[in-house]
């Protein structure tokens, strides 16, 4: 099966579980892997009969933006359920969600959970 990967797709959003980041908001950084068949678009050069990514990031970024869930978990997992139930093509997907500065103390690094769903998990 073919791969597209979509990475560094940058959004602001209200997801956290402290009040603080549900109403100031804070960045989050999205990696996505799209599984599917690219054959006939690779022969015909038409971009009908591939995924066209651009509605993929589109969805991401207005996901991030308008969502306000406690956990990262539930933003991460309702990220990738979209993805399948919107792309008829993709017949897996993994998405990787980060929080580049997550408001912990002494901790400089970032966090991620990570999430691979099939069409079959649906």
């Amino acid at each position: 099966m073919d791969c597209i990967h979509l990475t560094g797709i940058r959004c602001y959003g209200y997801t956290g579980y402290l009040r603080e980041e549900q109403v100031l908001g804070q960045w989050f950084e999205v990696d996505v892997r799209l599984w599917l068949d690219i054959s006939t678009a690779a022969k015909t050069d038409a971009i009908e009969d591939t995924l066209d990514y651009r509605s993929v990031i589109s969805l991401i970024q207005h996901l991030v933006k308008t969502s306000k869930f406690a956990l990262v978990e539930k933003l991460v997992t309702t990220i990738a359920d979209s993805i399948l139930q919107e792309c008829d093509r993709a017949t897996q997907v993994q998405v990787i969600l980060s929080k580049p500065a997550a408001p912990i103390p002494d901790f400089g690094g970032k966090i991620s959970i990570e999430v691979t769903k099939s069409k079959s998990n649906l």
